[in-house]
């Protein structure tokens, strides 16, 4: 059994208001210093180890990640 990390952050160019009412609340709360937040999400699967990446990248595109609007990183992790 293997354990990938799936990792789904909104492109760059994308806004994302969960970040941004982040930001915003940091300082209220008398954390200073951060510049920006984006908020994405992150998915853990356990596997066969005969899964290939190919098949972990087509889950994670077709499935896990809208990419239109999010990009996607997919990795290994031991356990």
């Amino acid at each position: 059994m293997a354990r990938v990390v799936v990792d789904i952050m909104p492109k760059p160019e994308i806004l994302d208001p969960q970040g941004q009412a982040v930001a915003g609340a940091l300082p209220r709360l008398g954390f200073t210093g951060v510049t920006e937040v984006r908020q994405g999400k992150r998915f853990e699967l356990e596997v066969d180890d005969e899964v290939d990446d190919e098949t972990l990248a087509k889950i994670a595109e077709g499935f896990l990640a809208n990419p239109v609007i999010e990009d996607w990183t997919v990795r290994r992790v031991e356990q």
